[in-house]
C-alpha cells in the first residue's frame, strides 16, 4: 500500500484593508469591488478587515478569504462583536483587548469572554500584542497569558505583532529574534500573525526605496526577524496547518507611514512576494 502523502503547512498572505484606506487618493478611493479585484490580481489570498458585510461578500464571490480585526474593551461587547464576524463566515479574528491601563486580572476576564464567544460561534479570536491595549508591552502580554492559563488551564490564543515590542525595547538588528522569541509555544499554536517591517526605533519602515529596490532596513528585518519567526512557527506546525499572515502596513496619515515613504500598497505587494520567497526556502527543509 502506498504511503499517504504528508500535507505540508501552507501560508496565506492577506492584504490589510487598512493599507488601502483613501487609496489611491482620498478624493478618489477605490470602491470595494476595485479593492478586491486589485487584491486578487496581486496574488493575495484575501483581506484583513473589520466586520464589513459588503467587503466579505465581494471577497467570497471572488474566491478569496477574510480575516477580521476588532477592539473589545469590555466583557459585554465580546459576544456581539465576535458574532458579527461569524455571521460573515470569518474564522480568524484579531482582537485588540482593553486599554493600556487595564489591570491584568480585569483583562483576563474580558479575554475569557472573547474566547467563550469564539467557541460558541465556531471562530478563532486571537488577542493581539499591540500598543494602547492591555498587551502593549511584552511583560503585560505574557502576564495576561500566564494569568489566563493559570485560571482556565488552557493557553490563550494570541496574535503576535512584534513591531510594537521591538521599539519598546529599542532592539538592535542582531537582537530582533533573540529578544522577541519569548513564548515560542504561544507563537507556534497561533494561526494568525501580523508582519509589519520595523527597526528598534521605528514601528514601520519602508519595504522598498520606491524605485524597485528593497530598503536596507527591510532586508535586515527579513534576515533577522521574518525568517527566524517563520522557521520557529514551522518547527511546531502540524501537517496541513495554515498560517494567515498580514503585511500590516499603515497608510499615510495613520501615524505609521511617514510622508517620505513610497507607495504603501505597492510596498505591501512587494512584502508579500518577499515573504513567499522566505517561506518556500524554509519549506524545502520542513519535516513532519
Amino acid at each position: 500500500m502506498a504511503k499517504k502523502a504528508v500535507q505540508k503547512p501552507k501560508i496565506k498572505i492577506m492584504a490589510a484593508d487598512w493599507s488601502l484606506r483613501d487609496y489611491p487618493s482620498a478624493r478618489h478611493p477605490w470602491t470595494v469591488q476595485t479593492k478586491v479585484r486589485k487584491v486578487k490580481e496581486a496574488g493575495f489570498a484575501g483581506m484583513s478587515a473589520g466586520a464589513n458585510a459588503e467587503l466579505a461578500a465581494e471577497l467570497h464571490a471572488n474566491g478569496l478569504e477574510m480575516v477580521g480585526g476588532v477592539d473589545v474593551g469590555d466583557k459585554k461587547e465580546a459576544e456581539k462583536k465576535i458574532k458579527a464576524f461569524a455571521d460573515l463566515g470569518v474564522i480568524h479574528i484579531n482582537v485588540q483587548l482593553c486599554d493600556h491601563d487595564t489591570r491584568t486580572k480585569d483583562a483576563r476576564k474580558v479575554a475569557r469572554a472573547v474566547v467563550k464567544a469564539g467557541k460558541k460561534h465556531g471562530v478563532k479570536p486571537a488577542i493581539e500584542i499591540h500598543r494602547d491595549t492591555c498587551t502593549e508591552t511584552p511583560e503585560k502580554a505574557f502576564a495576561l497569558a500566564e494569568a489566563y492559563q493559570k485560571k482556565y488551564k488552557k493557553k490563550l490564543r494570541m496574535n503576535f505583532d512584534h513591531s510594537h515590542p521591538a521599539i519598546i525595547k529599542q532592539l538592535r538588528p542582531d537582537e530582533y529574534w533573540a529578544r522577541l522569541s519569548e513564548r515560542v509555544d504561544l507563537l507556534q499554536m497561533h494561526e494568525l500573525i501580523h508582519f509589519r517591517p520595523f527597526t528598534g526605533s521605528h514601528c514601520q519602515t519602508p519595504v522598498t526605496n520606491g524605485k524597485g529596490r528593497l530598503d536596507r532596513d527591510f532586508k535586515i528585518w527579513l534576515a533577522n526577524y521574518l525568517e527566524p519567526a517563520l522557521d520557529a512557527w514551522l518547527q511546531g506546525a502540524k501537517p496541513g496547518a495554515t498560517l494567515y499572515a498580514v503585511p500590516e502596513l499603515g497608510p499615510q496619515g495613520s501615524g505609521y507611514a511617514l510622508a517620505c515613504f513610497p507607495d504603501i500598497w505597492q510596498d505591501a505587494i512587494r512584502e508579500k512576494n518577499e515573504i513567499v520567497k522566505v517561506w518556500r526556502r524554509l519549506m524545502r527543509n520542513w519535516k513532519e
